[in-house]
C-alpha cells in the first residue's frame, strides 16, 4: 500500500505551489503571495526542506538552447530480471549524463529511459558504445519525440487540499 502523503496545511501547500513555479522568489515576495509574514513563511520553507518534501532547488535549462535537439524514449529489456542483473543495469545507467530519467517498469520492457542528445549520431554512440555493452541487455527499442506537448517539474497538489 502506498505511503500516505504528508499532512500540509493550506499555507504550506500555497508555498509549495509558488516555489514549484519559481524557486528563486524572495522570501518577502513569497510571504506576501501566500498571505504570511516573512518569519513564519521562512520557517515553513525550511520545514518543507527538513521533511524532504523539497528535495532541492535547481535551474531548469532549455535543451534546445543548449543544442540538445533529440529526445528519445528507450525501452530496454534484460535477458533475466534477477536482482544482480537489475542492479548492474541501474548502476551502469546512473553514470550516463544523457539519460535524464530511468524507470524500472512492469509490462513489455524492464526499463524506460528518457535520453537527450545533440543528434542521431550521438544517440547511436550511446547505443553502440554503452547500452549494448551493459551485461544482460537483451533488447533495445527507441521512440523519438517529434514535439514536446507538455513538460513540467511541478507536482500536482490538489489532492492535498481535500
Amino acid at each position: 500500500m502506498p505511503a500516505r502523503p504528508v499532512d500540509l496545511d493550506p499555507a504550506s501547500i500555497r508555498i509549495l505551489e509558488h516555489l514549484q513555479q519559481d524557486s528563486e522568489i524572495g522570501i518577502g515576495d513569497l510571504a506576501e503571495a501566500v498571505g504570511l509574514s516573512t518569519s513564519p513563511c521562512w520557517r515553513r520553507v525550511n520545514d518543507l526542506k527538513a521533511k524532504g518534501i523539497i528535495r532541492r532547488c535547481v535551474a531548469v535549462a532549455d535543451p534546445q538552447a543548449l543544442g540538445l535537439h533529440v529526445n528519445v524514449f528507450v525501452h530496454v529489456s534484460l535477458e533475466k530480471q534477477t536482482q544482480a542483473a537489475l542492479q548492474a543495469f541501474s548502476d551502469a545507467i546512473r553514470s550516463r549524463p544523457e539519460v535524464m530519467e530511468c524507470y524500472l517498469m512492469s509490462g513489455e520492457a524492464d526499463y524506460l529511459l528518457r535520453v537527450v542528445v545533440e543528434d542521431l549520431a550521438e544517440y547511436q554512440r550511446l547505443i553502440v558504445d554503452h547500452l549494448t555493452r551493459i551485461p544482460g541487455v537483451a533488447k533495445i527499442r527507441s521512440s523519438f519525440a517529434l514535439d514536446q506537448v507538455k513538460y513540467t517539474t511541478a507536482l500536482p497538489l490538489d489532492h492535498l487540499k481535500e
